[in-house]
Order: C-alpha cells, then sequence, then structure tokens
C-alpha cells in the first residue's frame, strides 16, 4: 500500500493567502460598488496574481469565494441590472515576451492540425468596457460589463457619447458591439483641476474617472466630461459571425463602416516575432498618445480558430493581455537598513521581496529619511507599494496597512553611526541624520568612489568593491592617498594580478592631468555638481582665488545661489579639507586653469555667453567632449532649458528637453552643426 506524506504548509503562507484575500476583496468592493478604488490597477494585478500562484501551489487552500474563483464582480446596485446577451469574459494576462511564448504554446496544444497563423494586436484602452446593443441599426442598450455575466443599464448615459453612433450606416438585424469607454487625457485633466477648484478630490487616473462618469446617475454630467470610445469587437447572437466577417481583421472594418471608431494603431502580425515588435514599439510610443493605454491585446485573427478553442472557466483560449512593466508595483518588507554615505547623510533603505518594476529586478527602495518613516508608517513585514519613474532610485510610495502581519516590527533611527559606531547628530531644520566623524569609513569610501568617478577624475578600473578593499584593509586614509599607492599594494590585495596592478597605476597617474573644474567636483563639496565646478572655475582660475572669496563673490557666479555660495565657502574654512589640497598639491593635481584652456574673454570665444543644454546621445562624441568643446570656446553648459538657453544639442533618444526647446523656441543643433558653427552663426 502506497503511503503519501502530506506536506506541512507553513502558517506564513496561509497568513498571507488571507490577508491577499481581504485586501482584494475590499479593493473589488470599492471599486466595482462604490466607485472609489483605494488600489491601482496594476497592483491589484500583482497582488492577485501572488494569490493565485500561491494558490497553485498549495491547492488545498482554495476556497469557493476567493477573489481567484470568480469571473467578475458584483455590479453596482445604482442602476438597473441587465443580462448579457453574450458573456463579458476576462483576459488572461502576460506580463513579458516569455509570458506570451508560453500562451502561445498552450493554444497551439489544443489544435491537431496547426493552420498558419495570424495575430491581430490591438492596443489596450485603459477604460471601461461596454457593451452596446442595436436593433435594425438603432442603439436599444448600453451595458457595463459588471460581472461579465450580469451589468448595468446606463443607455442614457452611452447616448451622450458623441463617438458611439446611435444610429449604424450597416444594419444587420440584431448585433452587440464589445469597445472600451474612455477619457483623453486632456479632457481627463481638466476635469480634475475643476474639480479641485471645486474643493473635490481629484480622479486616481482616467480609468477610475471614466468608470465614475459611466455610473453618473444625471446623465447631464457624463455629456460635459466629453467621454470617448473604442470599438473593438462584434458578435450577432443566434448567427454565426462568419457570414458578416471571418477574421478580426475583417471585423475591425466592418466596425468602421457602421460607423463606429477604431483604434488606429492596430496592427495584423504573421508572427509572434512582429507582435513582438509590435508591443516593444508601443512600449516608448504609448507615452506620446493622447490616452492611456497598459498592454497590447493579442487575439487571434482566424475566428474558425477561435471557435475551436473556445474558453476556460475565466479567458478566452484565443486573446491575451500582454501588458506593459508596471512603474508601481507591491512587495513586501523584510528588513530596513541605513547606508551611510560621503557627506555622512544617514539614509535609511528598505530591503525587500524582489520585484519587476519597470522592467528591472528591485529589492531595495530609498526611504529617504526619518521623517519620512514617520510618515510612511513603515515596518519590517508590511506590504508595501514602491515606485520608480525613469532611472531614478526607487522609493516606497505608501504602506498596505490592511496586509501588515501581528508582528510587523517598527523601525527607529540608530543614535550611532552603524558603520563607525560614533553618535549621529540632525541639524536645527534639516530632515537628515548626519555622522560627522570625517574618519568614518562608510564616508571615507563615499568620497573615494565620488573621486574617481567618470565625471570627476575619471579612474577606469577603481570600481566599488576595490574601493572597498582599500578602505577596509586601512591602505588608503584619505583621496590624497591614492597618490601613493604602488602595483606592490595592489598586488597585496585580493584578486589583484600585476598587469591590473600596473594598469591601475597608470590610471592615477593619468588622472592628475584633468582640469581644475574636475578636481574641484571630485572634492565632493556639498550641491556642487559638475556644471558649477565649470561655472566657478571660470570666475576663479586658481583654488587660492576660490578659497579666499566671500559667499557674496561665490554667488554671482551665473547658476550659483546663496545655498552653494555658503557651501563652498564653508568647505574650504575647515582644516582638514585645507590639509587635503595641500597633499593633492604635493602630489601634482591641477588646482588652476591651464594656459592652453584660455579663461572667458580670451582667445577664440566664439561661444562667449552663449547657454547650451545636451539631450540625448550623439553620434561620436561623448556627453563630457560635447561639454568640455562648448566650454573650451567660452559657452556654458546647463541641465535644463529655459528661456535663457541659446542652444539645444540635439542627439539619438531625447526626451523631455527637446519638447521644451520646441515649445520655446530654442534653436536646436544636430553634433555636425555644433562642430561646423564658426562666429558668424553666434
Amino acid at each position: 500500500m502506497e503511503t503519501y506524506v502530506v506536506e506541512q504548509i507553513n502558517p506564513e503562507v496561509k497568513q498571507r493567502v488571507q490577508e491577499l484575500r481581504q485586501l482584494l476583496r475590499q479593493a473589488s468592493y470599492a471599486y466595482y460598488v462604490q466607485d472609489a478604488p483605494i488600489i491601482e490597477d496594476a497592483v491589484y494585478d500583482q497582488l492577485y496574481r501572488e494569490l493565485q500562484q500561491l494558490e497553485t501551489q498549495y491547492p488545498e487552500l482554495v476556497i469557493p469565494d476567493s477573489p481567484t474563483q470568480r469571473v467578475g464582480e458584483k455590479p453596482a446596485t445604482q442602476f438597473t441590472s441587465v443580462r448579457h446577451n453574450i458573456p463579458l469574459y476576462s483576459l488572461e494576462n502576460a506580463f513579458n515576451i516569455d509570458e506570451l511564448k508560453a500562451w502561445n504554446q498552450r493554444w497551439r496544444r489544443n489544435i491537431e492540425t496547426l493552420p498558419a497563423t495570424e495575430y491581430v494586436c490591438e492596443l489596450k484602452i485603459d477604460g471601461s468596457a461596454l457593451a452596446l446593443t442595436y436593433e435594425n441599426g438603432i442603439l436599444t442598450r448600453g451595458a457595463t460589463r459588471g460581472d461579465g455575466v450580469m451589468g448595468e443599464d446606463i443607455t442614457q448615459n452611452v447616448r451622450t457619447i458623441r463617438s458611439i453612433p446611435l444610429r449604424l450606416n450597416v444594419v444587420p438585424e440584431r448585433v452587440e458591439v464589445r469597445g472600451e469607454a474612455f477619457l483623453p487625457l486632456e479632457v481627463f485633466k481638466q476635469i480634475n483641476l475643476e474639480r479641485q477648484k471645486a474643493g473635490e478630490t481629484s480622479f486616481a487616473n482616467p480609468r477610475n474617472a471614466a468608470a465614475g462618469t459611466l455610473r453618473q446617475l444625471d446623465s447631464r454630467i457624463v455629456a460635459e466630461r466629453r467621454l470617448d470610445f473604442f470599438a473593438y469587437t462584434l458578435h450577432i447572437p443566434g448567427r454565426d459571425d462568419a457570414s458578416i466577417a471571418n477574421t478580426q481583421w475583417e471585423a475591425l472594418e466592418l466596425l468602421q463602416k457602421m460607423g463606429f471608431r477604431v483604434n488606429p494603431n492596430h496592427k495584423l502580425c504573421g508572427s509572434l516575432d512582429e507582435v513582438a515588435e509590435y508591443y516593444e514599439y508601443w512600449d516608448t510610443q504609448r507615452l506620446n498618445l493622447p490616452y492611456m493605454t497598459d498592454g497590447v491585446v493579442v487575439k487571434l485573427n482566424s475566428f474558425k480558430l477561435q471557435e475551436q478553442l473556445g474558453f476556460t472557466q475565466k479567458f478566452p483560449r484565443w486573446a491575451i493581455a500582454l501588458k506593459y512593466a508596471a512603474e508601481e508595483a507591491p512587495t513586501r518588507v523584510e528588513n530596513i537598513a541605513v547606508n551611510v554615505g560621503r557627506t555622512g547623510a544617514l539614509t535609511p533603505l528598505a530591503e525587500m521581496r524582489p520585484v519587476q518594476l519597470a522592467g528591472t529586478t528591485v529589492s531595495r527602495a530609498t526611504l529617504h529619511n526619518s521623517d519620512r518613516i514617520a510618515q510612511l508608517d513603515i515596518r519590517i513585514g508590511d506590504t508595501v507599494i514602491v515606485r520608480k519613474a525613469g532611472e531614478i532610485i526607487p522609493e516606497v510610495l505608501r504602506v498596505l496597512p490592511e496586509l501588515r502581519p501581528a508582528d510587523a516590527k517598527p523601525f527607529i533611527m540608530p543614535t550611532h553611526c552603524p558603520v563607525c559606531g560614533q553618535l549621529v547628530v540632525r541639524e536645527m531644520g534639516e530632515a537628515v541624520t548626519r555622522c560627522v566623524n570625517a574618519s568614518c569609513p562608510a564616508i571615507l569610501k563615499g568620497a573615494i568612489e565620488h573621486w574617481v568617478s567618470r565625471d570627476a577624475l575619471d579612474i577606469k578600473g577603481m570600481g566599488e568593491k576595490l574601493v572597498h578593499q582599500l578602505v577596509d584593509k586601512e591602505v588608503v586614509h584619505s583621496v590624497s592617498d591614492l597618490y601613493d599607492l604602488t602595483e606592490d599594494k595592489f598586488c597585496a590585495l585580493e584578486r589583484m594580478g600585476k598587469k591590473s596592478a600596473q594598469k591601475l597605476v597608470e590610471a592615477i597617474a593619468q588622472s592628475k592631468n584633468k582640469p581644475w573644474s574636475r578636481v574641484l567636483y571630485g572634492l565632493g563639496i556639498r550641491h556642487v555638481g559638475s556644471v558649477n565646478a565649470q561655472l566657478l572655475t571660470e570666475k576663479f582660475p586658481t583654488v587660492e582665488q576660490l578659497a579666499e572669496a566671500s559667499p557674496t563673490d561665490i554667488e554671482t557666479v551665473y547658476g550659483v545661489g546663496a545655498e552653494i555660495a555658503q557651501s563652498v565657502y564653508q568647505w574650504f574654512r575647515i582644516s582638514a579639507n585645507q590639509i587635503l589640497i595641500s597633499h593633492l598639491q604635493s602630489a601634482g593635481l591641477q588646482f588652476a586653469n591651464s594656459l592652453e584652456s584660455p579663461a572667458v574673454g580670451e582667445g577664440n570665444q566664439k561661444f562667449a555667453g552663449k547657454i547650451f543644454v545636451i539631450t540625448g546621445t550623439l553620434p561620436t562624441l561623448k556627453r563630457d567632449e560635447a561639454k568640455a568643446l562648448i566650454q573650451k570656446a567660452g559657452g556654458k553648459v546647463t541641465d535644463s532649458v529655459s528661456k535663457k538657453t541659446d542652444y539645444l544639442v540635439v542627439g539619438e533618444d531625447a526626451g523631455s528637453k527637446l519638447e521644451k526647446a520646441q515649445a520655446l523656441g530654442i534653436r536646436q543643433l544636430s553634433e555636425a552643426q555644433l562642430l561646423e558653427m564658426d562666429v558668424t552663426d553666434c
């Protein structure tokens, strides 16, 4: 007789399943019944997927009323409930190309003879699904999706949407059209502006605004909000769709003949590779659309093939929603650590369960400071929403207290530096807690990493791990000690060969030739970036002149404000910094502008008085090289576009700076035009 061993389920798993079900039920009720969403759609999707994965792994935990066992949600009660002639199914989600391929393999296993396959790709509009019934060409009913079987009759509101025809051009006896009602972004912004002026709560996003609008009892309000509509499919009850259209592509063409708008960006693809190209193209281009889209709907084109495949309990097997990476995602905080930076600032960091966010795996996120921790009321064990926009460090946006476990631990900012053990301080009026021990290894590591970075002294081969070794083994105690390192000292370190040691010594020696502006930036003075360092060295061509300048003198430099001026002035008053400069001067570093680089007003200064901004990737020049070329000719390079900007140098993948420059009428230059410019151009 066979004996089966039942795996004991971890109590933490059971607790997590209960937490997820509770929050998902609350979120569904808030969204579908109360019209007051409490979490974003992308966050709901990921929490739902986590529950789904746990129930798949532990099927004995599945219960009939779990959110994963529902086709849809309860319809709202303000309107008359109606039964859909044909159920509205949800779409299965995929979040990357690998999951798309897995879906493709699944449906193929259900077909004995595989035909040549075509796919129709349509942008997934972020709005509210509608089912429209026409009898003899006249609109007779408009209904929300509801739970997919029962919806709400909102015909009066639907009739106010001008892109929904009240009478069809092509008139079948009875037809049901499915599509998405949505708010254009400009309209959405205007609605929120009006709500703010009226003291009302703003809508969280266009989808919520569209759903809230459709459920207005006063159809005049719906008309004022100017909803739009894209149709994406049609059904003729009791009649084979193939008698009108054989494919999804033909159905879209027929919808247009009937008088509907369909999304103009749909595409017929002959392979899965073409689908992937379409998906990747719109990942960036969707940001330029006048409406929100969060993914691509992929459908098999053939209606015959769709009919063969049919449906699962919840999804059609012949379609899938391929969603874009979320900018926000939920995850769990497993620990809160503290990082000490080169300025001594203590930054708390949430160490989290790894999560996919904006195309990357994120496991750490900044919590900024103790004030932010108190504001979030974040604890170890909490489920949080993490956000990442562009290239910034991920940050915790908010906590989901509904998922807080009973043993969640509050975090208290340390009173002593976690690296050197010295007492930390928090200055009056500052949010940042700092270690003020100049000998703190963490501060030294940060200072050296900044010194050797590309925009500073650019010492190639001097990476983070090597810097940490040098400090931990007490080989260096200051930035100036780098210039005393020999091949033998490098070879004594772990995983360091003679050839690598020789290259490092050479790179350190070459850094002595870097100009005064790079040295100033490398010193790591608070608030002094690479652009400000260049501007300061133009005004003060030697370190002695800058060290003797008053805050008022420093503030006269273009782009330098009172905060930067005071920071520079105070830095030069500290004796340890004066000693550092002396050592670096003895080592041969440049603390004055060279004669080969004339100051402003001397030599051929064809860009004198002109302000440049560089955006995108240039064909041949590195950003630093283009900046140096402009500055050598007397021009100034700043980071942001303003009315004072004279030229925008544009490379590939230019972003928002180009849009702003176009709006301000600022002249744009390619790299070639920049190189060809002569005095008359200025």
